[in-house]
């Protein structure tokens, strides 16, 4: 063929390399994100760890959750905002497609006045909070959570 351009297997290679690279970038949602589980709870909620009587450091949406020894980080957790969404649990249908809620952390998870509906949890959601991301009648579920 007189005036075709021949490429070596070699470029055939790179280029299938970058279609693929450009493809997974595409289609891959990649994530800083980490994975754990989650329970709620109703009230009462104060005196609270982080800020003992202080009712006023709670956000008025409700929108607040205690936070697991994982996370709770010498009281450093106190204040930090997370992005908290559902990705599971045991009974199928339990999470809530494509909500993500942002809470604060007022409190830690194991010496709240309220007891969690489930122990051990990365966090313990205010019920309002986590039927926003799931069936409340849940008792645990598995999130993806990220510090905003």
């Amino acid at each position: 063929m007189a005036g075709a351009a021949m490429i070596s297997k070699s470029q055939y290679l790179f280029f299938q390399f970058l279609i693929i690279i450009l493809l997974s970038t595409l289609f891959i949602h990649f994530s800083q994100a980490d994975v754990g589980t989650a329970s709620h709870y109703g009230p009462p909620f104060l005196p609270t760890a982080c800020f003992g009587g202080d009712a006023s450091q709670f956000p008025s949406s409700n929108m607040f959750g205690s936070a697991g020894e994982g996370i709770w980080d010498n009281g450093a957790a106190c204040g930090r905002l997370y992005e908290v969404r559902c990705i599971s649990a045991a009974v199928p249908r339990t999470c809530i497609p494509g909500q993500t809620i942002q809470i604060k952390i007022v409190d830690r998870a194991q010496s709240s006045v309220s007891r969690p509906s489930s122990s051990d949890t990365s966090m313990v959601l205010s019920t309002t909070a986590f039927q926003i991301i799931a069936n409340v009648s849940a008792s645990l579920i598995n999130i993806e959570f990220q510090q905003v």
